[in-house]
């Protein structure tokens, strides 16, 4: 026990002791209220911003799209429509606070997601060819057809193929034909064929062309061997089969009248803005408006339908004002909407309705609409609303570039707008300074809305096409700032009245101008891709970066208070991911001859030969370009001397590894005893006869898994087989009914 006494009240001693004790509760009451302050503070964030809640609905309904897509097994069938019915039971029962109401319709509306995308994906199922097979006798009605430069490609619908059972028969089938003139959509056609599943992705974790294949019901792809002929006799069509068929020779017809009435560049052009066929468009001048960042120019979106409407809106409301009774009694802007809807409605269906059309066509319509309503015309929530759309009625196209720019680049724009139109609108009405100063000013704001709008689109698409395609365009802005004029101002008006003449045969008046503006357009393309560094590749972005970029994106661009910017922290680490992890150090194609190795200069080294092309030029962009080192010679080596060949095969090795790559048995035989790894397209021995290697990549694992890709380990790791990483095409696409040959049957 102390013998001092204590301290009295008065005492300096007493205070400070008091002070000190007041200090630390302080400190520990403010310690235990930081986290309930910062809850409070993100709700009262949440509850200011609560007029945009409604926009997350179809974010959650795309998540839930998400999850089925990306699943590595089917789930069972049940599995979504319980999880949406238990939702669906909380949100009636508990409704005591806004945020809860709000968090249970989000839950709900991604099981809704779930539920459409995998009830689709059983709804359109149909069998997949199992192996490749042919020349066979192939029959069925065109339902589509593609133009190439020499070889027409169409898609066939009710095929009958000799040798397999109608239970085992596709319900499409896409051909390749001999160099000959395609047949018109809706004929039943007998050719001889040469089919074969669609292809897997040449890459692990590329685009996965199965899946899409699966939804669009095309079982098999192939080329012909022989020239078709009519088949007879021809089954009678249904009249939706008979609508189809007339659809599609309208577009045929457009665009073979478009082609023949100008020169093959520009008639080509002409066809795709026309109809959203680019087969005819030659490869080089693809590339160009690739590489110029006007690609967008050829894919028929937003920017069409909107010049579309935009002429037919303004010319109908001119042409009524010439009508003095019509001009006092009407609002003109309401007949002039309704023409301009119908107008967008037939360029829809001429143009194919590809999924950019339909987001575009869905916007054009809603704005029209809010014409009639007199109500705002511009706004997320017809984003919102035309999303949702879309992801109801196709919900795979969530995974696919078009949605996924298409929607960025509107949802960017309106976003700017919202912040921009206010002060836009002000200086628009301003009246000061007579016609000259309102020319200059009306000047100003088109050229500066076009800039405006390149810019925002393109850094709001950037971070997809690097995703899909592993390029961007450096010179984007400045073609756009050329180009976009060209397209609204002369191209789209003469290609409007081009294709309204083509029914009377009198196009031929408006195709010369129309050919000057395309010659214009081709030409900027052309020029602008010439320039040093027009595109630049980058490496593949994991899929956590892509979605990264977008919740970022979302984030930033649906909220309204400050707190949005904490979508820039997302978009910078999805921006930075695809430098967050190697490129594989050894590629193999599923053939077990195409191969590709890491060089020491970052580069791949590429097997010699032409053979999977498309392969080959997918490695190089997902992963570093090529090298300047060939394939050695055999007897040759690399210059860091890691990687040497002999007549029998090749040896790589790398960080304590020894990787084999066997074309004979012989070398098999050689190579089992000391190598790490064996690959090798032919049959592997038994693990009996091949001891040695903790990994064995032969031809029949090929030919069952896809491309695989390695990352090799330390080698003097105590678990050496861990510090091998291995992943195929088979993997990345998962156990799933477009993937598993025995789901595919329906």
């Amino acid at each position: 026990m102390d013998p001092r006494p204590a301290p009295s009240r008065g005492s300096t001693a007493a205070r400070v002791a008091a002070r000190r004790g007041t200090d630390a509760g302080v400190m520990l009451t403010a310690a235990s209220g930081a986290p309930i302050a910062l809850g409070r503070g993100l709700a009262a964030t949440l509850e200011a911003d609560r007029a945009r809640w409604p926009l997350w609905l179809p974010v959650a309904l795309g998540l839930g799209i998400a999850v089925y897509l990306a699943s590595p097994v089917e789930p069972p069938r049940w599995s979504g429509a319980a999880l949406m019915g238990g939702l669906l039971l909380l949100l009636l029962i508990a409704r005591r606070a806004a945020w809860i109401t709000a968090l249970l319709l989000a839950l709900t509306s991604a099981a809704i997601g779930f539920v459409v995308a995998q009830e689709h994906a059983h709804s359109v199922a149909a069998p997949v060819l199992a192996e490749r097979l042919g020349p066979t006798t192939v029959s069925g009605r065109v339902l589509q057809v593609e133009h190439r430069p020499g070889r027409p490609r169409l898609t066939l619908t009710d095929v009958a193929i000799a040798r397999l059972a109608p239970a085992n028969t596709p319900a499409r089938v896409r051909i390749t034909l001999t160099p000959t003139r395609a047949p018109p959509p809706g004929t039943w056609i007998t050719t001889r064929a040469i089919l074969s599943p669609p292809p897997r992705p040449a890459a692990p974790d590329a685009f996965p062309f199965p899946r899409r294949a699966w939804f669009e019901r095309l079982g098999a792809v192939g080329f012909a061997v022989a020239p078709w002929t009519v088949s007879d006799p021809a089954p009678t069509p249904d009249v939706g089969a008979r609508l189809t068929a007339a659809r599609e020779a309208a577009r045929v017809t457009v665009a073979e009248r478009l082609r023949a009435g100008l020169p093959p560049s520009e008639g080509a052009l002409a066809a795709a803005l026309a109809t959203g066929d680019r087969g005819a468009v030659p490869k080089p001048v693809q590339q160009a408006f690739r590489d110029a960042g006007v690609a967008h120019l050829l894919a028929i979106s937003g920017l069409h339908m909107s010049m579309i409407a935009a002429l037919l809106f303004a010319g109908a409301r001119g042409l009524l004002a010439l009508w003095p009774r019509a001009a006092l009694r009407l609002d003109l802007k309401k007949p002039a909407a309704v023409l301009a809807l119908m107008g967008t409605a037939g360029y829809l269906l001429l143009s194919g309705a590809n999924v950019p059309a339909q987001r575009a066509f869905l916007m054009t319509g809603l704005v029209l609409l809010a014409v009639l309503l007199n109500r705002t015309a511009i706004s997320p929530r017809v984003v919102a609303l035309a999303a949702a759309a879309v992801l109801l009625a196709q919900p795979q196209a969530l995974a696919g570039p078009s949605f996924q720019m298409s929607f960025a680049a509107v949802l960017a724009l309106v976003a700017v707008w919202e912040l921009a139109s206010p002060r836009l609108a002000t200086w628009r009405r301003a009246k000061e300074g007579g016609a000259g100063r309102w020319l200059i000013r009306a000047t100003a704001l088109y050229l500066g809305g076009i800039l405006l709008t390149s810019l925002v689109a393109g850094l709001a698409t950037m971070p997809f096409a690097a995703f899909h395609f592993n390029r961007v365009a450096v010179w984007g802005l400045a073609t756009n700032l050329l180009a976009v004029p060209i397209m609204g101002l002369w191209v789209m008006p003469w290609l409007l009245a081009a294709i309204a003449l083509v029914p009377l045969g009198l196009e031929g008046a408006v195709l010369p101008p129309l050919g000057w503006g395309l010659s214009a357009l081709r030409w900027t393309a052309e020029t602008v891709a010439a320039w040093p560094g027009a595109s630049a590749s980058v490496p593949s972005m994991p899929t956590w970066g892509l979605a990264a970029v977008t919740l970022g994106g979302l984030w930033l661009c649906l909220w309204r208070r400050p707190w949005r910017l904490l979508g820039v922290v997302a978009l910078a680490a999805g921006l930075a991911s695809p430098w967050s992890r190697p490129p594989p150090d050894l590629l193999v194609h599923d053939d077990g001859r195409t191969l590709a190795v890491r060089a020491a200069d970052g580069g791949l080294i590429l097997s010699p030969g032409r053979a999977n092309g498309f392969a080959r030029r997918l490695w190089r962009d997902r992963w570093g370009g090529e090298s300047r080192e060939p394939w050695p010679a055999p007897g040759a080596g690399t210059t860091d001397g890691t990687f040497r060949c002999d007549p029998l095969g090749c040896v790589l090795r790398r960080r304590g590894r020894v990787v084999a790559l066997a074309w004979t048995r012989a070398a098999l035989a050689e190579d089992c005893p000391r190598a790490d790894v064996v690959v090798t397209p032919l049959p592997a021995p038994s693990d009996s006869a091949c001891p040695g290697p903790m990994l064995v990549i032969d031809g029949r694992r090929l030919a069952r898994d896809g491309t695989h890709a390695l990352w090799l380990g330390d080698g003097a790791s105590q678990n050496r087989a861990g510090r091998i990483r291995v992943r195929s095409a088979a993997q990345a696409m998962g156990d799933r009914p477009w993937s598993s040959s025995s789901d595919r049957d329906p």
